[in-house]
């Protein structure tokens, strides 16, 4: 099964029907209308040490629900405190739970820079993602043709805001890269039908220059995890499923950051 083919068929019938609410040229006005930004997103990733984008999920396409009865926008300040330089939030609701709304409840809520983690299939959701607080969005490539990705980027660029690129592949780094990526996003999970290559992003890491921010991604866990990707100089990581399974997300948060956890007694 193609979970990015069902992804994108899903995507389309939502803009479809968000169209016929607030027209494609109205949605772009009001993002334009905005004040500029500042590329927060890529401000945060780009420190010396390794970064922790922390991911709000409900649910995986593969397992179902992993984070069962959590309030999402405590969550979402709760990583915030324990330490994440930015947070990526899931707002794709066929597979994955999300909507909306979590985006805009929680870029009310905290202070650093979010994601919104749903495939962007259309410029329509570059210009929604502006309007309802996302500090980046995310590209696939093997979702988008060459002209899309540097299309979307360019309007990323406009709005002030990061283009996420993912990836699975050297071609795909090679085509990000050539549409002008600044991110580059390397996933483990083959998000086309959920398979793991646990090896990938450390293999494909010199496939990245030194200026372009390297995020890996899928199946982070330990702290072993941590250092191997520190002692591979890259850039930052999303963590999403072992901290929604985590009975206690703060603590876990701060076990992966090489912190200390705060006891009382």
């Amino acid at each position: 099964m193609n979970y990015l083919d069902t992804l994108s068929s899903a995507a389309r019938e939502r803009i479809t029907n968000s169209k016929q609410l607030i027209p494609a040229d109205e949605m772009m006005y009001m993002a334009l209308s905005m004040p500029d930004g500042t590329f927060d997103f890529e401000t945060s990733l780009s420190k010396k040490k390794l970064s922790i984008i922390a991911e709000c999920k409900k649910a995986m396409p593969d397992v179902g629900d992993i984070a069962e009865g959590h309030h999402i926008v405590e969550t979402a300040s709760e990583l915030e405190d324990a330490g994440a330089a930015c947070l990526s939030i899931v707002t794709e609701p066929v597979y994955f739970r999300g909507c909306r709304d979590h985006m805009r409840l929680i870029t009310n809520e905290v202070s650093i820079p979010c994601l919104r983690k749903e495939a962007i299939i259309d410029e329509y959701m570059i210009y929604e993602s502006k309007i309802i607080g996302a500090k980046a969005v995310l590209l696939i490539a093997v979702m988008l043709s060459d002209d899309e990705l540097r299309n979307y980027i360019r309007i990323c660029d406009t709005l002030g805001i990061s283009a996420f690129v993912e990836t699975y592949s050297e071609d795909d780094i090679r085509r990000a890269l050539k549409a002008g990526a600044r991110i580059i996003n390397v996933d483990n999970r083959d998000m086309r039908d959920c398979s793991m290559d646990d090896g990938r992003y450390l293999r494909l890491r010199d496939k990245v220059p030194d200026d372009v921010i390297y995020v890996a991604e899928g199946g982070i866990s330990t702290p072993e995890h941590i250092r191997l990707l520190r002692e591979a100089g890259i850039d930052a990581a999303v963590i999403g499923t072992a901290l929604m399974r985590a009975p206690d997300r703060t603590a876990k948060l701060r076990e992966l950051l090489g912190k200390k956890s705060v006891c009382s007694v």
